[in-house]
């Protein structure tokens, strides 16, 4: 399959009005029953509206409602081509590169990516992970020390399945109290899962899990099929796409970071479907 390149998006997306068309087309399709009077037909573009309207009884319908380019005043273009830089890339785009690409003020862009990153999260969505797949789980610490010399890392758990998808949750603590519950939130009762022989990890087996472990401290990485090479591969690309991009990011907003990370690293085997997924998902209406 031919590289979706920025020469084929521009080509694709010329301006506003193609992107809107795409828009109208992918949430309500070319011809469609008006929601109002109930007719069938192809609904026709305003030109000084951002909608359409039924041939018949003149109802309007706008594509960008319930979306997050809704109540924007950026050009519809931009968010498209902020997209596409998000699902083009494998560490992520920080504001200041979208100020940049985009021409917007620093704050439009920081906005633009937030609300990305939150939508990107909400497609990725959280199916149940284990079954007949090991489960790994693990907890990473991601953040630094502030002005003062604080440590104010926050505690990160991952889950994921072989060869399939992963969670990663920021949470309080890494005691069991917080981390069992989780894990079992996200995980299909008695699945098998893999962890380091940290304490907060033990309750797994009370609790119905077939649980086994590599003591990471004697620099034991394998035994047998239990490792957790998995989402150790995953916590390297989460922390060089915030430290080579991002360089920190607050607790505040690290989730909406980490459902990014999820969303690309769900999709690693598709990539070239992450774009068109993202214009597809919106809900109608």
């Amino acid at each position: 399959m031919a590289k979706f390149g920025i020469q084929q998006f521009f080509k694709r997306f010329p301006d506003d009005d193609a992107c809107l068309d795409h828009l109208m087309k992918v949430r309500y399709g070319e011809v469609l029953d008006c929601p109002k009077c109930g007719k069938r037909g192809k609904f026709s573009r305003l030109s000084k509206v951002l909608a359409y309207s039924c041939p018949s009884c003149g109802h309007h319908i706008h594509p960008m409602e319930g979306t997050i380019f809704e109540r924007s005043h950026t050009p519809l273009q931009k968010w498209f081509y902020a997209l596409f830089l998000f699902t083009t890339t494998r560490h992520g785009v920080s504001s200041r590169e979208l100020q940049r690409q985009l021409g917007v003020t620093l704050k439009t862009a920081w906005r633009i990516g937030h609300e990305i990153r939150k939508y990107m999260a909400e497609v990725d969505g959280d199916d149940l992970l284990g079954g007949k797949r090991v489960v790994e789980a693990d907890k990473a610490f991601i953040g630094g020390k502030d002005k003062r010399g604080k440590d104010d890392k926050t505690v990160v758990l991952g889950i994921v399945e072989r060869n399939g998808d992963v969670v990663a949750r920021a949470i309080p603590s890494k005691e069991a109290r917080f981390v069992i519950p989780r894990i079992m939130a996200h995980v299909k009762p008695g699945s098998r899962i893999a962890t380091d022989e940290a304490m907060s990890f033990k309750p797994l087996i009370a609790e119905g899990f077939r649980h086994g472990t590599v003591a990471h401290r004697t620099k034991e990485y394998v035994r047998g099929d239990v490792h957790t090479n998995n989402i150790e591969a995953f916590w390297a690309i989460l922390k060089r796409g915030i430290s080579g991009c991002h360089i920190w990011v607050s607790p505040q907003h690290l989730p909406k970071y980490l459902g990014e990370f999820e969303f690309r690293f769900n999709m690693r085997k598709q990539p070239h479907l992450m774009f068109d997924m993202l214009l597809a998902a919106f809900p109608r209406p």
